[in-house]
């Protein structure tokens, strides 16, 4: 009794086991099998690209076909970025007048080997025959893939100014440079030293070119903080703002750049007269009547740029020999390496400073013209930019709605000739023109629309840049 009950709960049990696993059970001595191990991580390299050619225009930086990286400037960088190894088609695009695209790098292929880093870098002159050594084209540097210290400075040097000759570069402590230092490396257009890792703190970097054995700084930083854990790139480029100094120094520290100026830098500033109805003027400096910044300008006549030092300045603006006249009364920030326009805009009795950043560097692929409104009689105003001869009926304007002060800033054009007609908005009354105007590639033109010169009833222009150049 007792044996045939057990064998009716051993057999209940193995039902019931049998109802809830809907597969064979497994055989005797046997397990599932174990899962596979997850694959590897993959192979990783490291890429950063550099916009470092001067006269080259904004790019697209297309991977695989895709834009990557769009409109970057010149003095750009892209932040340090991982992508896995292999083959990547790269391709850099000029952004061209009008919105055209033109592929002035690639499509090349890029083998990305694991755990090394690649810095790319755009440098060289892109209105350069193709033949040339300084002809635009890209830098690949490669270095190992790895982090830095937290106390360290990773640094490479690159010398990207094409113009600029064999240099000799020294990186010391602060201070006058120490007779008999020896240069960190040596290196023409192209060249770079390789990455050197240097404890975090203050250096100074000075780009020197030799000259009977005497070493000429043609470049010094000043003290200048590096900081721990950094991976930098330093690339010597060609100095297109204020100063003497060939160069600058663009510096990526792998998220993103900025440049290192001469110490010695100034500021570049020049004085334009746009007040129609107001007396020849002198313009004072930090109260320096006694030596005025300059002297008896008339309208409409703008003085050359003048280098000062860069700080902050109050400007005065009185009747020429009358200190007691004044009619402007403004501070002035001036900062180093940046050049100013200051306008005495608008009629007597409302004239007020306007103050212009200008850009004077020239972009091979493209003309840049600015216009600035500086009637104060002129009201709103639609300006048309059409092709010589061809007249502004049925056409639309360039710029509709200008009103006084208003700025185009730097517009890009095709280089060609071309007629400039200004209107009153909203019809086709000419208030200044047809203009024809011849503007070459890598030119920089600026203009301001003026009122009538005294007993004249033509509106006008104030030619500076290189519309001094005798184009009008």
């Amino acid at each position: 009794m007792q044996t045939r009950l057990m064998a009716t709960l051993l057999a209940t049990a193995a039902l019931a086991v049998a109802g809830c696993n809907s597969g064979s059970p497994p055989s005797a001595g046997t397990f599932p099998p174990a899962p596979p191990p997850p694959p590897p991580p993959p192979e990783t390299s490291t890429v950063r690209i550099v916009h470092a050619s001067a006269d080259a225009p904004d790019v697209d930086i297309l991977v695989e076909g895709d834009v990557a990286f769009g409109d970057v400037p010149y003095l750009a960088a892209t932040p340090i970025t991982e992508l896995d190894s292999g083959d990547y088609e790269i391709q850099v695009d000029a952004r061209l007048p009008g919105d055209e695209r033109l592929a002035v790098i690639g499509p090349v292929t890029l083998s990305l080997e694991a755990d090394v880093q690649y810095n790319v870098l755009a440098i060289g002159n892109v209105g350069d025959d193709e033949s040339s050594a300084t002809a635009f084209g890209p830098l690949i540097l490669e270095q190992p893939q790895e982090e830095i210290a937290g106390g360290e400075v990773r640094v490479r040097v690159v010398h990207g100014a094409p113009n600029a000759p064999e240099v000799n570069v020294f990186v010391t402590e602060p201070g006058d440079l120490p007779a008999g230092e020896p240069p960190l490396g040596t290196f023409a257009f192209g060249g770079d030293l390789d990455p050197v890792t240097v404890p975090e703190g203050e250096y100074q970097i000075r780009v020197a070119v030799e000259d009977s054995g005497d070493q000429i700084v043609v470049f010094d930083s000043g003290a200048v903080a590096l900081p721990g854990g950094a991976d930098l790139l330093v690339t010597a480029v060609p100095n297109t703002g204020a100063g003497d100094a060939p160069v600058k120094l663009l510096v990526s520290d792998g998220q993103s750049a900025f440049t290192l100026l001469d110490v010695n830098t100034p500021s570049n500033v020049r004085v334009v007269h746009a007040s129609p109805d107001a007396p020849a003027v002198d313009v004072i400096v930090n109260d320096d009547f006694e030596a005025p910044f300059l002297a008896n300008v008339p309208f409409p006549v703008a003085s050359d740029f003048v280098p000062v030092e860069p700080g902050e300045y109050n400007v005065k603006v009185t009747a020429a020999g009358n200190a007691g006249a004044i009619v402007i009364d403004a501070d002035v920030e001036l900062p180093a390496g940046a050049e100013t326009t200051v306008v005495a805009v608008g009629l007597l009795a409302d004239i007020a400073p306007l103050l212009l950043a200008d850009d004077r560097r020239g972009i091979a692929t493209e003309s840049r013209v600015r216009i600035v409104h500086g009637a104060p009689s002129a009201g709103e105003v639609d300006i048309y930019v059409t092709a010589v001869g061809a007249g502004i009926e049925g056409a639309d304007p360039a710029i509709p709605g200008f009103d006084f002060l208003d700025d185009t800033g730097y517009l890009s054009l095709a280089p060609g000739s071309y007629d400039v007609t200004v209107t009153l908005a909203g019809t086709e009354t000419v208030a200044i023109g047809p203009v024809s105007i011849d503007i070459t590639a890598g030119g920089v033109y600026s203009t301001i629309a003026r009122d009538p010169l005294p007993g004249e009833s033509d509106f006008g222009l104030i030619l500076l840049d290189d519309f001094l150049g005798g184009q009008l």
